[in-house]
C-alpha cells in the first residue's frame, strides 16, 4: 500500500504539517479565487481562506500528506493529499470549528452549502484504497510554469510503484485537460446542491 514515505520529491517541493497551514491555506485559497464551484461554495475570499486553513489543521495536514513548492524562499504552490489508510475526517472539535468558521462567514446558507458539498463528496469516493488528491493550487505568482505538474507527478510516479489508484474531484471544467494529461479519467459529473456548479469525479489507474 502506498505511504507518503514512497514519495520522492521533486527538488523545491518539502512536506509540510501543521506548522504550515497558512501557507497551505493562503496558497489554495489564491489559486482557487476564481473557481465556479468554491466561488458557489464560499462567497468570498476570505471564508475560502478560512476554511481550507481549519481543513488543513485538522484533516490534511494531521491526517494526510501535505506539501508546499517554493521558489525564491516564497511558497508557490500547495497540494493536500489522503493516503491509503489516512483517516478522512478531522475530531468533533476540529469540525465544530470549520462549520463555526462557515456559519460566521455567510450564516445558515454557507453552513448549509458546506454540508452539503461535504457529503456529495463523501459519496462518491471510490471504496477501494487510493491517494486522494483534495487539492492542488498554484498561487498566482507562480502560474504558467508547471509548478503543479511538478507536485503531482512524483506522488503519481509513487502510485504507479506501488499499484495505487489516485482520484480527485475537478471543480473547473477548464483544468479537465491539465488532469487528462496526467492520466486521469472522467468516472462522473454530481452536485452538491440542484443550483450548484458540477464537480467532476476522476481517477486515474495505475500504470
Amino acid at each position: 500500500m502506498l505511504k507518503a514515505s514512497d514519495i520522492v520529491p521533486a527538488p523545491g517541493i518539502h512536506s509540510v504539517g501543521t506548522e504550515s497551514v497558512t501557507a497551505l491555506a493562503q496558497i489554495t485559497a489564491d489559486a482557487f479565487r476564481d473557481d465556479p464551484f468554491n466561488r458557489w461554495l464560499f462567497g468570498g475570499f476570505e471564508p475560502m481562506q478560512r476554511t481550507f486553513a481549519n481543513l488543513a489543521r485538522h484533516i490534511y495536514a494531521p491526517n494526510g500528506f501535505c506539501q508546499i513548492l517554493s521558489e525564491d524562499g516564497e511558497g508557490r504552490a500547495a497540494t493536500m493529499w489522503l493516503m491509503p489508510g489516512d483517516k478522512p475526517d478531522a475530531t468533533a472539535i476540529g469540525m465544530l470549528k470549520t462549520y463555526v468558521g462557515l456559519f460566521a462567514s455567510g450564516g445558515w446558507g454557507a453552513l448549509m452549502r458546506g454540508k452539503a458539498a461535504g457529503d456529495a463528496m463523501a459519496r462518491h469516493h471510490p471504496a477501494e484504497p487510493h491517494a486522494y488528491l483534495f487539492t492542488v493550487g498554484v498561487a498566482s505568482a507562480g502560474r504558467g510554469r508547471g509548478l503543479g505538474r511538478r507536485l503531482i507527478e512524483p506522488v503519481l510516479d509513487a502510485c504507479d510503484r506501488s499499484g495505487t489508484m489516485a482520484y480527485l474531484e475537478n471543480s473547473n471544467p477548464a483544468n479537465q485537460r491539465f488532469y487528462a494529461s496526467l492520466g486521469f479519467e472522467r468516472v462522473e459529473l454530481f452536485h452538491a446542491a440542484p443550483e450548484s456548479p458540477p464537480l467532476e469525479a476522476m481517477q486515474r489507474l495505475p500504470r
